[in-house]
């Protein structure tokens, strides 16, 4: 399992680095936009209490939204295609 890991990562890094340096800042600004808004959400979240909550489909709707984001995260490659899904997966939240 550790070597087909060390040869996925390869392959990403691959990947990336055959991308055009536009191509790249682009990744890389979204990447901190992702990191933002997860911090921000984190932060709102925490400060939440169940009572904010009343509207039960407010709740399932910001649920239904992490867990695509979850999911999203736990397949992704890096390629051009899957950076355009991040940005519209920005844009959903």
């Amino acid at each position: 399992m550790g070597a087909a890991l060390k040869m996925f990562e390869s392959s990403m890094s691959d990947a990336f680095d055959s991308l055009d340096p536009t191509e790249k800042a682009g990744i890389r600004a979204t990447l901190i936009r992702c990191r933002v808004l997860a911090a921000k959400i984190a932060n709102e979240l925490r400060n939440k209490r169940p009572e904010h909550f009343v509207n039960k489909l407010s709740l399932a709707d910001i649920h239904t939204s992490l867990e695509r984001a979850a999911d999203v995260l736990s397949t992704l490659a890096l390629n051009t295609s899957d950076f355009w899904k991040l940005n519209d997966l920005i844009d959903a939240l």
